[in-house]
């Protein structure tokens, strides 16, 4: 049995998995694992790239873009035969710093009680990000779609956790880690994969959801740092990537929200997205950037009108 599993879904970004695989590589030296990656279906040579630099890797090419969830459960699946004792899903466009993989299990190993785990990230010019939330509410509706006080969106009351949480470097109980590097105990996955309708967003809250309710711990461990280069690979297809995000929430509140909450939240989403369609058309910014943007804010309008 590996004690890990470094897993790594991929869509084109070939040369950030490429610098991402490199520092995973550095943190395998003398631990009992393998890095595996599942390319969906990119056009830009990375499954080539894999082959050819890291003949060590074990590669999936998948002929179709599974998405987050559907990627990484074809690899967890083929795992299941002997799988490892964790299995830390990364991003691509990562870049994990010296001693964080051991640093995570080392935590996990001492607190059995601990699920799921998740480092600190950093952007890439090194400044502080947010690595760990809390589970969505009505407050995140009215956060991201409508005007805030200035002071209040790094607070508890947007979900989340002080940044002297972080700076304490001591590990700190959260709701759930950022996808992007969230190490998992296999036992947790009893309580099912990743669900397959999250095509992309809110796939690692659903588990963490469903984690949480089965009794696991879930925490976030300052002292491993992970580089992240957010959001390459969305970056991409930024109306698809807008809509797929309101579709994916949609999906969370119908399935963890009761009724009464589900009905305020569509209704709080659809007097924002009107909002911020207004706000757009009225702006200063450029015809195509405003095209855009509202063409994204109608696409996720419909999803909540139907």
């Amino acid at each position: 049995m590996f004690d890990v599993i470094v897993l790594i879904v991929n869509w084109n970004v070939r040369d950030l998995l490429r610098g991402c695989l490199h520092s995973v590589m550095d943190e395998m030296e003398d631990i009992q694992g393998e890095v595996w990656v599942v390319d969906n279906a990119s056009h830009d040579g990375s499954a080539e790239m894999v082959r050819t630099e890291f003949p060590s890797v074990h590669l999936t090419a998948s002929p179709r873009n599974l998405g987050f969830a559907g990627g990484n459960n074809l690899a967890l699946r083929q795992m299941t035969a002997a799988p490892p004792r964790y299995v830390w899903l990364l991003n691509p466009d990562t870049q994990v710093e010296q001693g964080a993989l051991r640093t995570l299990m080392g935590f996990m190993d001492a607190h059995p009680e601990v699920g799921v785990a998740g480092p600190a990230l950093l952007y890439g010019d090194g400044s502080f990000q947010h690595s760990a939330f809390g589970f969505p509410g009505l407050g995140q509706i009215l956060f991201d779609l409508f005007p805030m006080p200035a002071r209040w969106y790094d607070s508890r009351l947007n979900g989340r956790y002080p940044r002297a949480w972080y700076e304490r470097g001591r590990p700190f109980p959260v709701d759930h880690p950022l996808g992007a590097a969230m190490m998992v105990r296999w036992a947790v996955t009893q309580v099912g994969l990743l669900d397959e309708r999250f095509h992309m967003y809110c796939e690692e809250i659903d588990w963490c959801m469903r984690i949480k309710r089965a009794g696991w711990a879930i925490y976030c461990v300052p002292a491993a740092r992970v580089i992240h280069y957010a959001g390459q690979s969305t970056r991409q297809i930024q109306v698809a990537s807008f809509v797929n995000l309101w579709q994916s929430r949609r999906r969370l509140y119908e399935k963890h929200y009761p009724p009464l909450k589900r009905w305020l939240a569509e209704r709080l989403v659809r007097a924002g997205l009107r909002w911020k369609i207004r706000a757009a058309r009225q702006s200063r910014l450029p015809a195509a950037q405003i095209e855009t943007q509202v063409q994204a804010l109608k696409g996720a309008l419909a999803l909540f009108e139907g």
